[in-house]
């Protein structure tokens, strides 16, 4: 029972029962960028941009390394790349490709997000980005980034005279 006109929403189904039902209104959804950089339509942009964004990268830092755990579902080791650039970056990337679509196929939602995505971290002084380690399981990219071991001086007590 469609409580809201469904014209109110571009003509997307809309009941106020369901709360999966009602998406986002993008005033800018069909509006396409001209000239510079972002001369493609927002569709394609936007699902890149969610790609990136939906990469949920946590960080880390334990006594020994820095470990950065990277949620990829349904991705290969094959399709992920680790580099490390200019000396300090750690870069994440690779590409979600999208579902293959059959031509009698009648899709009712697409939220899995799609494309490439790339994430980049400067690394501390004292990472050892030469002895960088990954590790792809169930899903999970696990990056360590083993630390340098910092020497503390012997700490010497000084008796105070009174």
């Amino acid at each position: 029972m469609a409580l809201i006109p469904s014209s109110f929403f571009g003509g997307r189904r809309s009941n106020i029962f369901d709360p999966f039902s009602l998406d986002v209104w993008d005033p800018l959804q069909d509006f396409p960028f001209t000239g510079g950089a972002l001369s493609v339509p927002r569709s394609g942009f936007a699902s890149d941009t969610a790609a990136v964004a939906n990469t949920r990268i946590d960080w880390k830092e334990t006594p020994e390394a820095h470990v950065f755990k990277a949620d990829l579902p349904g991705l290969k080791k094959e399709e992920v790349k680790v580099e490390v650039e200019e000396g300090r970056v750690l870069q994440i990337s690779g590409e979600r490709n999208k579902e293959k679509e059959e031509k009698n196929d009648r899709w009712h939602r697409v939220e899995r997000s799609s494309g490439r995505f790339l994430r980049r971290f400067r690394l501390p002084e004292n990472a050892k980005v030469d002895e960088v380690k990954a590790a792809m399981e169930n899903g999970v990219l696990t990056v360590t980034v083993p630390k340098e071991k910092v020497e503390r001086p012997d700490v010497k007590a000084i008796d105070i005279s009174g």
